[in-house]
């Protein structure tokens, strides 16, 4: 799926979060959303996910009106914040069901993939288990395996190497995400990271005060970096200079 943003601009209040975004992310790139702390990163994914509308401008999924009342569209992403969106008082399994209902993605194989998701994250012993009892980390990979069982177009998620995940979830995100992106899916994912999104991601996108000042490959990010070894942190070092 083709996203693209045209010039989106997001108030809240006497605050602008967003500034006349352009931009457009290409199927089968996994892109890192990069920024200090209220740079617009998460403002961008909201948007993206139709949790808020922007105050102007448009989203277009190929080439299409984003609009969030549309149902077709909505089930084409899946959208993690840092907390994810769950029933505390439901099982890890019948928040994972709700979400398959929700995506219409509940038919045939699905409990086979559940299952299997379910094992590779280790929630399997805590399936039957509500969430309100569960540690951050294993919430979010609850949340986790509803997205990757529902295998969406596009994926977008808030932090995700903050989340509370243990080492063995996180590779195992990141393997499923290279799958994902190998078959055409979009990963957009916000981080403050910056030694993990050199690594693993296809561009960097660079926020700062709602604005892109950067959107390109590592590598090419790299040609223009004075500190070769540590690209991304020597740019946003830089932005941060030029606006003081």
């Amino acid at each position: 799926m083709r996203i693209e943003l045209r010039g989106v601009l997001k108030d809240y209040g006497g605050t602008r979060a967003l500034d006349h975004v352009k931009l457009e992310f290409a199927p089968g790139q996994i892109v890192a959303l990069l920024g200090a702390n209220g740079a617009g990163k998460s403002t961008l994914l909201r948007c993206l996910g139709g949790v808020i509308a922007p105050s102007k401008g448009d989203i277009y999924f190929d080439d299409e009106p984003f609009r969030r009342d549309r149902l077709d569209q909505r089930r084409r992403f899946a959208f993690l914040p840092d907390f994810p969106f769950l029933f505390p008082e439901k099982t890890v399994l019948r928040n994972i069901s709700i979400i398959l209902r929700l995506y219409e993605a509940d038919g045939s194989g699905a409990e086979d993939r559940v299952l299997a998701l379910l094992r590779e994250f280790d929630l399997l012993p805590l399936a039957q288990m509500p969430v309100a009892a569960l540690s951050r980390g294993q919430s979010y990979k609850t949340a986790l395996v509803g997205l990757l069982a529902v295998d969406p177009d596009l994926w977008l998620l808030d932090e995700p190497f903050a989340s509370g995940m243990d080492p063995h979830a996180i590779n195992a995100f990141k393997t499923h995400a290279r799958t994902a992106v190998a078959r055409g899916r979009t990963v957009i994912y916000s981080t403050q990271i910056l030694e993990v999104a050199e690594r693993f991601c296809d561009r960097a996108c660079v926020i700062q005060q709602g604005e892109i000042r950067a959107f390109a490959s590592v590598t090419q990010l790299r040609e223009q970096a004075a500190d070769k070894a540590n690209v991304l942190q020597s740019l946003l070092d830089s932005l941060r200079e030029a606006a003081l």
